[in-house]
């Protein structure tokens, strides 16, 4: 059978099988994410202006005080890219404060500002503010369910592929 080039029209007959995409669960997983994720990031950038990456960056921040971009970026499962344009985006804001690592002088250390910090203090009760309307669809013994089934899951997969539970996003 000729495969179709890429003008002609796709099939409106199903090719069968039993693949059902609703019940994958990357793909349920990922839809899932992606609607808890917008709703943190329509709330965030209504509130303080931030972005959900920004607010990562700030997040780790103000749990261990300093880091290096790639530190933060190992911390919080998120590319390089992605911290580089939040934190250029916290500085240039004021929210964060770059310096030159002393240990190495082609490294960078990113602080937050108290600038930042009033934005963080602010942000961390609408986080959980949200998280309890969440949790609000479950059952306590529900929640701590999924809670350590990810848990479990994210270590699993992250063995699968060698890592210490080290997992990035794209």
């Amino acid at each position: 059978m000729k495969s179709p080039s890429k003008t002609q029209a796709p099939s409106a007959e199903p090719v069968g099988g039993d693949f059902e995409l609703d019940d994958f669960l990357p793909y349920r997983l990922s839809v899932a994410a992606s609607e808890v994720q917008r709703m943190f990031a329509r709330r965030f950038a209504d509130a303080f202006g931030l972005s959900l990456p920004e607010w990562r960056v700030l997040a780790i921040l103000g749990r261990v005080g300093s880091a290096s971009p790639s530190a933060i970026g190992e911390m919080a499962a998120m590319d390089k890219v992605k911290v580089s344009r939040a934190a250029a985006s916290l500085v240039a804001r004021g929210m964060l404060r770059q310096t030159q690592d002393p240990q190495d002088g082609r490294a960078r250390v990113l602080r937050m500002t108290r600038k930042g910090a009033t934005a963080y203090h602010g942000v961390v009760p609408l986080a959980r503010e949200m998280e309890t309307q969440i949790a609000a669809g479950l059952s306590r013994a529900e929640w701590a369910t999924l809670h350590k089934a990810l848990n479990r899951l994210h270590m699993h997969v992250a063995s699968l592929h060698g890592h210490d539970g080290d997992v990035t996003d794209d």
